[in-house]
């Protein structure tokens, strides 16, 4: 007999004591082991690391941009993080793992040693296992709002911690030994994830034959990418709003507006990680009844505008400030509405939340990359103006067109049963 897929959209709130015992604010913690990696280490302090030891930085960013080709393609691998354990443990296990291989990366005489990458890359692809854990676990919360909660302190706490990694990486750097600081790495990585200790119990792994549960999460597939539904959340995922892909590119329009190195230095640094951790958090004030794409779309039209300020203001320091600090509090707010249409999109977790959790979010990381390129192309053309005038012009112009179409379109009913 086939079993019955549960309903892929909520229609009404899980009681007050399921729903606190969700504990949806772990996310923020749980999501540790990946930042550390990916935003402290890799795009963070790497570079700067391997400077420090002669390394040349054209050489450097070769290094960071193999290192980051795991983050784009972690859907290959991340499957396994549906079997053989639970979620929890894998979070578990995936984080000591990184941390072990961590240890031995900084262990070798140089970061920029054959060995020392390989090992760095592994551990990089270990840490992913930790963010298509955190995805499945996510994707199995009853409650809606703890679900939307989720989203928020999940980006919210990816953006702090990497945040914070970097701060404290490039600080110790220079007051104890490379093996040491191997060590730091390994303990930011492996530490955080004993939080899902505290989560609530799940069901253990299939005992069905291969051949049913392969079945069952074909039936999984299918409810969640072979529908026409699937559509429209996908143009979602893959279009060019809220990609944040002028993060990395505002601190090269400074010396148009007048800024100084110090300024950006404050902003884009520190402050600016401060301000979109914010904006992640502050997403979960957002009332549920607004359903996630409406309110992820509606916030891109707001992220487009405050471009806007940037491309038609005057070339001043002040309207600079004005326009980054706005954008990157705008930008946290996208991302917790971006995981928030993720989940909604995933549906249950089933028994390959993980995996299709993992799909989504790499179309995920398609327009930052796209959006990189764009909006140098409307520097080259339009100089200063240009780069985030053609970002707002066409973040606005798409996310218009899907909030006109999310919002005469009612909510998907529930999936049938198989």
């Amino acid at each position: 007999m086939r079993a019955t897929l549960v309903s892929m959209h909520r229609t009404g709130p899980e009681p007050a004591p399921a729903a606190a015992k969700e504990r949806s604010w772990l996310f923020a913690i749980l999501i540790a082991p990946t930042a550390v990696i990916a935003i402290g280490l890799v795009n963070g302090a790497l570079s700067y690391l391997l400077r420090r030891q002669g390394v040349d930085p054209a050489r450097g960013s070769e290094i960071v941009a193999l290192l980051g080709v795991p983050h784009t393609i972690y859907f290959l691998w991340c499957p396994i993080a549906d079997f053989w354990m639970k979620r929890r443990t894998w979070v578990l296990t995936a984080s000591a793992a990184s941390a072990a291989m961590m240890v031995l990366a900084f262990s070798r005489t140089s970061l920029a040693s054959a060995w020392a990458i390989r090992l760095l890359f592994i551990s990089f692809c270990l840490g992913l296992l930790v963010a298509a854990s955190c995805g499945g676990l996510m994707g199995a919360l009853k409650s809606e709002v703890n679900r939307r909660r989720a989203s928020s302190f999940y980006q919210c706490g990816s953006l702090a911690v990497g945040g914070i990694s970097v701060f404290a990486l490039v600080s110790l750097a220079g007051i104890v030994s490379q093996g040491a600081l191997g060590w730091v790495v390994a303990a930011m990585i492996a530490l955080p994830a004993l939080a899902a200790l505290a989560l609530p119990d799940q069901s253990t792994p299939s005992e069905q034959s291969l051949r049913a549960t392969a079945a069952h999460i074909w039936r999984e597939f299918k409810v969640t990418f072979l529908r026409w539904d699937a559509i429209p959340y996908t143009l979602l995922i893959v279009m060019p709003m809220c990609s944040g892909a002028m993060i990395g590119l505002l601190p090269a329009l400074a010396a148009d507006f007048g800024v100084s190195g110090a300024h950006v230095a404050w902003l884009n640094g520190l402050a600016g990680v401060l301000l979109t951790a914010a904006g992640s958090l502050s997403a979960s004030l957002i009332p549920v009844r607004v359903r996630a794409p409406i309110a992820y779309l509606i916030a891109g039209l707001i992220n487009a505008a405050t471009l806007a300020i940037l491309a038609l203001g005057p070339l001043r320091p002040a309207v600079y400030v004005t326009g980054t600090a706005l954008y990157l509090f705008s930008i946290g707010v996208c991302y917790a509405l971006f995981t928030g249409v993720v989940l909604e999109f995933l549906g249950d977790s089933g028994k390959s939340g993980g995996t299709r959790y993992s799909i989504i979010n790499s179309l995920g990381n398609l327009p930052v990359a796209y959006m990189s390129f764009v909006d140098g192309r409307g520097y080259a053309h339009w100089s200063a103006r240009g780069m985030p005038g053609i970002d707002a012009i066409l973040s606005a112009a798409v996310a218009s067109l899907l909030l006109g179409y999310f919002l005469v379109r009612r909510a998907p009913q529930p999936a049938p049963a198989q």
